[in-house]
């Protein structure tokens, strides 16, 4: 009878194991387009199973940090989930409604200001990885003179001062002419105390760059690939000294040196960070330095390209 017992036990075990791992279709990665007062924000949403079958996630909006989906609910062909307000302005919560079209999603947002708005999302492609890489011609973003290679905004505060690129107020990000797939990065910096700036991979991947001295180590702060991954230690220094990272990215295998420490090796960057510039990951992109934050200071932007033997 024991045996039986434990016989029935098992499959009854193996059974679940094998559901809660059956993949729904909505299951995956999906870089949305939201259109919004006429501008196409780009955001990002991952659906996972919980169990056997519930269905949960995390969202990025056009800025801030991913958060957590409780719950994607499912009503026929139609799916829901909300959110609570992150960045935004109201205490409102962000729903979502959408359904699957094809090969691709169609939904609306209600935002915190009660007003509706449309978007599509499609899967978030494959950035394939590869060890046998072959390196290019180093690339001096700054070139320790002036702005040349860099776009010029209206309202731009960014500066050359005694060969230091300067941003000395929140003003405009800094936004490469040139695009890029994979590469090795060497970028030296400084920024005064209490500051904030980020340097966006691809103009997609926001690596933070904040005076955290001291704090225990998290996906926002120094190092941290924002809200997604974060570094294995925190190696800020004080504020006002220079300080460095040495980046290396793959497809979605990021490695970040900083201050000479490996705080985190070989992670996949899932998904597009707030304020990305867009949501073409298969595409080159360029380097973003954010200047709309904080002051701060760089002295050298080298950069390698890489690509495959």
């Amino acid at each position: 009878m024991k045996s039986r017992v434990l016989l029935f036990q098992i499959l009854f075990s193996c059974f679940f194991m094998v559901c809660g791992q059956e993949g729904h279709p909505l299951e995956g990665r999906w870089n949305l387009t939201i259109s919004q007062e006429g501008t196409d924000l780009p955001s990002w949403l991952e659906v996972m199973h919980s169990g056997n079958n519930t269905l949960i996630g995390r969202f990025t909006y056009a800025f801030g940090s991913a958060r957590p989906v409780a719950e994607v609910k499912k009503f026929g062909d139609i799916f829901q989930f909300d959110i609570p307000p992150q960045w935004e302005p109201g205490a409102s919560n962000m729903e979502f409604q959408f359904k699957m079209v094809g090969e691709g999603l169609e939904g609306t947002m209600v935002y915190t200001n009660g007003k509706t708005y449309t978007w599509v999302g499609e899967k978030a492609p494959e950035l394939p990885y590869y060890d046998d890489y072959k390196l290019g011609k180093k690339i001096d973003l700054f070139n320790g003179k002036n702005l040349d290679g860099w776009e010029i905004k209206d309202g731009n505060q960014w500066k050359v001062v005694d060969g230091i690129l300067t941003s000395d107020k929140s003003g405009v990000n800094l936004v490469s002419k040139e695009k890029f797939k994979d590469f090795k990065m060497h970028v030296e910096f400084r920024y005064p105390e209490g500051s904030n700036s980020g340097l966006y991979l691809r103009g997609r991947y926001e690596v933070q760059i904040a005076d955290n001295i001291g704090l225990p180590p998290a996906s926002i702060y120094f190092g941290g690939v924002y809200g997604l991954l974060a570094p294995n230690e925190n190696a800020a220094m004080k504020a006002g000294e220079w300080q460095s990272f040495d980046i290396t990215l793959i497809g979605r295998r990021v490695t970040i040196v900083a201050n000479g420490k490996t705080v985190i090796e070989g992670q996949n960057i899932l998904g597009m960070t707030g304020g990305a510039l867009d949501n073409h990951e298969a595409e080159p992109g360029p380097i973003l330095i954010q200047g709309d934050h904080g002051p701060v200071e760089f002295r050298a932007i080298e950069l390698t390209p890489i690509s495959q033997k």
